[in-house]
């Protein structure tokens, strides 16, 4: 399912860590690794030469810290406006996964800031796994999916058993949030068990197919915090989370600043959480 992986570089942050991390998975170690620096365009040839430079150098201090196999790696130096180049190159190589670094800015701070990260998960269908500068990449073992009716929400889970099926010792876990408090306190972590929750079955039955016995939670309140308090609370090591194609209709070329500056679960989780997040796409 991740056969070809997209790593963005900028020689900041823990994206290297967390590609490392992800390579002690059984189910990814023969995924093939390209590893991306994009040189902003200079005023003046001087520039440009010494950009290039600090490039390379930024691509072979990458590599040395992966200390891959060398025939599952390549490096690519580029020339271009970041966010589009990363966007660009994952279509050339049909990445199975984007993995880069996060300021964690919130949107309107993201556009003001030009954020790479922001932009390219606004104008990509790709999965992609973001990592912001201020967490701890720790090994992975507890992988949390929040799940609802979507399609988005049912290829986290796939994604995630494809993650964690070979993992030893690895937890699984479902978790549901309910805006419809019910009578519920805020903030309270219900474990569920099968036939209490319809949308956590479906789940279930497909994790028990690949022999993962999933611990399933529920919870109640506004989606996005909880989310984010469900994955420290239960120290999750990484959070995946199904986010629909958000791409303008009428030019895939600009960024839809409506919905990028409204309301988000995506963003609000990506910018809040403790933990890497995988975002999963769905068009629509």
């Amino acid at each position: 399912m991740i056969k070809k992986i997209l790593l963005a570089v900028s020689g900041l942050g823990h994206a290297e860590e967390m590609l490392k991390t992800l390579k002690d998975i059984p189910s990814i170690q023969e995924a093939n690794v390209t590893v991306l620096h994009v040189v902003p365009p200079q005023t003046t040839t001087e520039a440009m030469t010494s950009k290039w430079e600090e490039g390379g150098k930024i691509l072979a201090n990458a590599i040395q810290y992966l200390n891959l196999n060398p025939g599952t790696i390549s490096s690519i130096l580029r020339q271009g406006d970041p966010k589009d180049v990363v966007c660009k190159v994952a279509d050339e190589m049909d990445a199975d996964l984007i993995i880069m670094g996060s300021r964690g800015l919130k949107r309107l701070q993201s556009i003001l800031s030009n954020s790479v990260s922001q932009y390219v998960f606004q104008l990509s269908s790709r999965p992609m796994l973001l990592v912001k500068d201020d967490i701890y990449v720790k090994k992975i073992n507890r992988v949390m999916v929040a799940m609802d009716k979507s399609d988005a929400a049912k290829q986290c889970l796939s994604l995630a058993l494809f993650l964690i099926k070979d993992i030893k010792g690895s937890q699984l876990i479902l978790s549901n949030v309910k805006t419809d408090l019910g009578g519920k306190a805020v903030g309270v972590t219900n474990d569920v068990k099968v036939g209490q929750d319809p949308v956590l079955d479906e789940a279930i039955a497909l994790a028990r197919k690949y022999g993962v016995e999933p611990r399933c939670v529920s919870s109640s309140g506004k989606p996005g915090e909880e989310i984010c308090r469900l994955a420290s609370y239960l120290s999750v090591d990484l959070l995946l989370l199904g986010s629909p194609d958000r791409r303008p209709s009428i030019a895939k070329s600009f960024v839809d600043i409506d919905r990028l500056v409204g309301s988000s679960l995506s963003d609000y989780v990506r910018v809040n959480a403790t933990c890497p997040v995988l975002l999963a796409r769905t068009v629509g």
